[in-house]
């Protein structure tokens, strides 16, 4: 009876644990066994496992050469690292564990050698057509393995093919970084590999454009063949990837606008244009040319626009502006008071405004769009005109002083071209409103009349700067396009804040408990720092501090003849208006202000410039009215009492100065009493400044030619037509 020679087990180093001759680990510790006394070469696997294709993790080169060897016994079965479990040859993870076969050094470079793709085959036709493929592999690799590596490739292809036509696209792979690219795309998002050739194709000459674009890179075979990452790997390569497409849809949108104007094949832009003409009507036209008329500064198809019953407020569409096909001109979204503006055409914004609802029926033709050069050298010149005092109270204030008044001239015009004059020059609505019972405006017969102190209320823009324009016009005869008001009104409330806010707080206060309720500091600053901003914005509208600190930038007192409630436009009383009265600059001594006054009227949250026309007595003489001197002034008379003959209220007075109000105004400005008892201010009228003058002048002429038209002679016989008076004018005329 014979027996086995006696298993001589070895024990671990490190935990003393005694293991099988096979275990190249220990079982305990895991522990690499001692190599005293063993053959370092027959340690060496001589047949690696053929398995290479992992469906969830891959070999990588970058990560180097695993320190785990793979225990491979007798049966073929490999020992599990992690659980010591015996899998089966074949199996890719532990039964038991899930772990991964591991990767030895020896057949490392196996794993990366099997699979390559024959460059002479066209990869883009088997990803994305379903044609053959090719598959290089190694001797050693098992005919079976091989049907199912080049299965599994197929398949993973097959289904990007599949979800490439359902997204409705085909993306060419870059030849360099593999990056798949829209199908518009001339060159490669990452790398700006041109689409078609690669720099190593360009070298060698070898392969066509097409071949060249669709080859992958060797990291893309292994990518194609291996399995997946671990799950943190994938979901890093898949923020990646969704990033670049991020990008590649953001290209893609710039590249198909660039392309669809710029590209030499350029057919489907063309046929898009020419849907555009086939269902333009004859108003989109006439909206076009009167587009191109502002740009161009013709208001021949403007006026023929708008006499057709166009839409002054009409808007540019995407279409039309492909179509007029001028991007450093027209923008979507764009009117033809934009246009006007962006274009600097006054005279067709007065027009274009004027057409507006809300802005007044008819042209307007103010002076200075008559003679928009000389309006801007006037308001270049108020500009210069601009100082800030020195000392304590930094408040900014304009050095000359003027008052505009309509000249007389007006009146020896025929009554069809005055009335037109007035038609284009006044502001009808705020007339009629500030007339209106009760009236604010011209209520007093002697003031008007015997006095020939009537006040105009002039055409105004509909901007939030109305305060300001109004404010420009009735001391200069232009509009504050410029901001020169506005700039000057911020910076002095902000730096001479500390002289304003106090005053500002005791009126508002004052005012506050009229209406029994009161407020804390913080709401006074939040209200405050309102204001401020309010002032440095252009185009807000403005409240009573802002008239108040304009009165001192003006150096004059400022009268407001409004409206007694705020009503909207179906007449119903919104609240109390609060700006008619008077604003004094009563923070400046009175010795450096002008006693003249100034004229303002305020109807349903706009302002208007009110000034009168020149008395007829400087045409008398006409020697003596060219010669007037600076001291020679003109008188006009401005009520400062209600047709009540209630004193208009005082705004920003402290508590002392309460119940002295016709006393202070006597201070600060020429206050005479009516026969019929009305406390009226003196406002002078000093002569011309020589731009306005020729503003003015300019202007005068255009209704000059007017009535030289209409009461020319005919030269010639006028044709039978029938001009009978209940009959109507006829077409022809």
């Amino acid at each position: 009876m014979s027996c086995d020679p006696p298993v001589t087990k070895w024990a671990c180093e490190y935990c003393t644990y005694e293991n099988w001759p096979s275990s190249l680990k220990c079982t305990m510790c895991r522990g690499s066994k001692p190599l005293l006394g063993e053959d370092i070469y027959r340690l060496c696997d001589e047949s690696p496992s053929p398995t290479l294709i992992s469906p969830v993790s891959e070999p990588s080169l970058a990560s180097g050469p695993t320190d785990q060897d793979t225990v491979i016994h007798s049966n073929g079965k490999w020992e599990c690292c992690a659980c010591t479990y015996l899998n089966w040859p074949k199996s890719l993870y532990c039964a038991q564990c899930r772990s991964p076969r591991p990767v030895t050094t020896t057949n490392l470079h196996e794993h990366l050698q099997p699979l390559r793709i024959d460059p002479s085959n066209e990869l883009a036709s088997a990803a994305f057509g379903g044609g053959s493929l090719r598959i290089m592999t190694s001797p050693s690799i098992e005919k079976k393995d091989i049907k199912e590596a080049e299965n599994d490739l197929r398949g993973r292809m097959s289904d990007k093919s599949i979800s490439s036509k359902n997204v409705g696209c085909s993306k060419w792979m870059c030849s360099v970084c593999t990056y798949e690219n829209w199908p518009k795309s001339m060159k490669c998002i990452m790398c700006g590999t041109v689409h078609g050739g690669s720099n190593n194709g360009a070298a060698s000459g070898k392969g066509t454009a097409s071949t060249r674009s669709s080859l992958p890179s060797p990291e893309r075979e292994v990518s194609v063949v291996s399995s997946a990452r671990s799950s943190r790997e994938g979901s890093q390569v898949t923020l990646i990837e969704d990033k670049c497409s991020v990008k590649s849809k953001r290209n893609q949108a710039v590249n198909e606008s660039a392309t669809s104007t710029n590209s030499p094949n350029n057919c489907e832009y063309e046929r898009r244009l020419k849907q555009i003409r086939q269902r333009m009507r004859d108003v989109d036209w006439a909206w076009l040319n009167a587009c191109l008329g502002v740009v161009e500064g013709d208001v021949n198809p403007v006026e023929a626009y708008l006499s057709s019953g166009g839409d002054p407020a009409r808007q540019l569409t995407p279409s039309e502006v492909t179509l007029l096909n001028r991007p450093s001109a027209f923008d979507t979204g764009h009117t033809l008071v934009h246009l006007a503006i962006r274009f600097h055409r006054e005279d067709m914004l007065a027009m274009l405004l004027s057409q507006i609802e809300g802005s007044g029926s008819g042209v307007k033709r103010v002076p200075s769009y008559v003679a928009p050069d000389l309006a801007a050298d006037i308001r270049r010149h108020v500009a210069s005109a601009v100082r800030q005092r020195k000392g304590s109270f930094p408040c900014y204030f304009i050095a000359e002083i003027t008052s505009f008044a309509l000249p007389a001239d007006v009146e020896d015009l025929p009554p069809m071209v005055q009335e037109q004059l007035f038609e284009e020059l006044l502001d009808r609505d705020a007339q009629q409103q500030l007339e209106s019972e009760p009236a604010a405006l011209n209520w007093s017969l002697e003031v008007t009349v015997r006095l020939g102190s009537r006040l105009y209320a002039l055409w105004n823009r509909s901007a939030g700067d109305c305060l300001l324009d109004s404010a420009m016009q009735a001391t200069w005869g232009v509009f504050d396009r410029d901001n020169t008001l506005r700039r000057a009104l911020a910076d002095s409330l902000h730096q001479g804040g500390h002289v304003f806010y106090p005053r500002w707080k005791e009126y508002e206060a004052s005012q506050a408990s009229m209406l029994q309720f009161s407020l804390d500091e913080g709401q006074w600053e939040e209200d405050w720092a309102g204001l401020l901003s309010l002032a440095s914005q252009p185009g807000s509208s403005l409240e009573q501090l802002h008239v108040f600190a304009l009165a001192h930038i003006l150096r004059r007192p400022i009268i407001v003849y409004g409206v007694k409630y705020v009503k909207s436009f179906r007449g119903e009383a919104l609240g109390y208006a609060r700006f008619e009265g008077v604003y004094l600059p009563l923070l400046w001594e009175p010795s450096f202000c002008v006693r003249s006054p100034l004229a303002l009227g305020y109807t349903r949250g706009h302002f208007s410039a009110l000034v009168p026309m020149e008395p007829y007595s400087r045409l008398e003489n006409g020697a003596m009215a060219n010669n007037l001197g600076a001291g020679e002034l003109q008188v006009t008379f401005l009520p400062l009492m209600d047709r009540e003959h209630k004193l208009l209220p005082v705004h920003f007075l402290t508590q002392p100065e309460l119940g002295h109000e016709e006393s202070i105004l006597r201070q600060w400005m020429d206050v005479c009493v009516t026969e019929g008892g009305i406390l009226v201010a003196q406002q002078q009228l000093h002569k011309r400044p020589l731009l306005v003058a020729q503003m003015l002048e300019e202007w005068l002429n255009h209704y000059r030619r007017l009535a030289q038209v209409a009461n020319a002679p005919f030269t010639r016989p006028a044709p039978v037509q029938d001009y009978s008076s209940d009959g109507g004018d006829s077409d022809d005329e």
